[in-house]
């Protein structure tokens, strides 16, 4: 089990910013459902970008 000593707020940004900026490449998608079709902007795909980099770098403390 990891203790307190080895939180690393640095290191957990760097992650979110590398999910986010992968997201904002990739980004610029749309939702088309029943003939009609809703940009979905840069903001929510940049976010969940953040949220799957911080789930990564989770993952690299459980089991790293």
């Amino acid at each position: 089990m990891s203790n307190n000593n080895d939180k690393n707020p640095a290191e957990a940004a760097g992650y979110a910013a590398a999910g986010a900026g992968i997201a904002a490449t990739v980004g610029g998608m749309g939702l088309a459902v029943g003939g009609t079709a809703v940009a979905i902007g840069a903001a929510p795909v940049i976010a969940a970008g953040a949220v799957v980099g911080l789930a990564a770098y989770g993952l690299k403390k459980i089991f790293g």
